[in-house]
């Protein structure tokens, strides 16, 4: 009896599971022997070309990609690596804790740049900037700042204009949204200023780039801070109502990451999927159609200041006394009740 009452919560709770992702879907089938498990934090539709050119590449090999913010990954990740056989992220930070802490399969002789790998276990396919993107129609006899200082002055300039219609992570939900957080802090006192301006004019907070652009699209905010360029880029069609601004001040930029669980229990097939990815290419995945993802910078960014190492210095604001320290700060800025 107990064994059956086990058995029916087990079978009530498969709903649930199933509805617990932002998407899910699965790629290829038929006659492929084995079905990887990617769990990721990028859209399925920026993903999707990538995905579709792997799968005709590999028929042996299905794909159920499963996506869910970036902070997300990582719990559920810590929680059952057996669970999944690839974790894509653009957390930086985290997914280099997860590889440090064990989590990771270490890839044998697997070519890339040392700048763009972690002890052949993490590796980066893709650069992405972090921007500001605005609603044009929201600067109607303005001009479009292009630096954060420009931000900050036409928001302090004009507040009644730009109260609740600001928008930016928050960072205490997104690991993403703390990446790029703490890495401004660290470049510039212009983002802690910027912070306490937002603030100051009921700024919205966001989990993730896709929501925030949906809102500038539709009118209900007017800037987004930090946004990923790659998701701005693929939302602007010719005449539409969004610019997209590389602050000249100082950038930021990300690489995303790809590892292959250290309990993956199809670890051949993950391998191949992530040297697929180390050679990607938009050309290759555009090819199948559909919107590509940026490309891993060609040489090492580590001279122009803009690119976030992929190194240990990623996890110092992951330390539990300096994420809280960093957290109250970025609370007092911003949410300021």
């Amino acid at each position: 009896m107990r064994y059956l009452v086990a058995v029916i919560l087990a079978l009530l709770a498969l709903p649930l599971a199933a509805q617990d992702w932002e998407d899910r879907q699965v790629f290829g089938a038929g006659d492929a022997a084995v079905t990887l498990r990617i769990v990721s934090s990028t859209d399925t539709d920026l993903f999707a070309p990538l995905i579709e050119g792997f799968v005709s590449a590999n028929p042996d090999i299905a794909i159920e990609y499963l996506v869910t913010n970036t902070s997300d990954i990582d719990k559920r990740f810590r929680a059952t690596p057996e669970a999944f056989d690839v974790a894509i992220s653009s957390a930086m930070d985290l997914q280099l804790k997860l590889t440090n802490d064990g989590y990771a399969a270490t890839l044998e002789g697997v070519t890339h740049p040392a700048w763009a790998q972690w002890r052949q276990s993490l590796f980066a396919f893709t650069s992405e900037p972090a921007a500001i993107v605005v609603n044009r129609a929201a600067f109607e006899g303005l001009a479009i700042p292009r630096t954060r200082q420009e931000l900050i002055e036409i928001l302090r300039a004009h507040p009644d204009r730009f109260r609740g219609r600001v928008g930016t992570y928050d960072v205490r939900q997104s690991g993403l949204g703390y990446l790029f957080a703490t890495q401004d802090a660290r470049a510039s006192e212009t983002f802690w200023r910027l912070m306490e301006i937002m603030g100051g004019l009921d700024v919205a907070l966001y989990c993730c780039s896709g929501d925030m652009i949906d809102d500038l699209i539709a009118g209900r905010i007017a800037v987004a801070y930090n946004v990923l360029g790659s998701y701005a880029e693929a939302r602007v069609a010719g005449d539409g109502p969004l610019d997209i601004i590389l602050p000249s001040d100082f950038r930021t930029t990300m690489m995303r990451t790809a590892l292959v669980s250290g309990d993956s229990p199809r670890p051949e097939a993950a391998e191949r999927f992530v040297r697929a990815l180390i050679a990607y290419t938009p050309e290759g995945a555009a090819a199948g159609g559909g919107r590509s993802l940026p490309p891993l910078a060609v040489e090492d960014p580590g001279a122009d200041r803009a690119t976030i190492p992929l190194g240990p210095a990623l996890m110092t604001f992951l330390d539990a006394l300096k994420r809280d320290k960093f957290l109250e700060e970025w609370e007092n800025a911003v949410v300021q009740d």
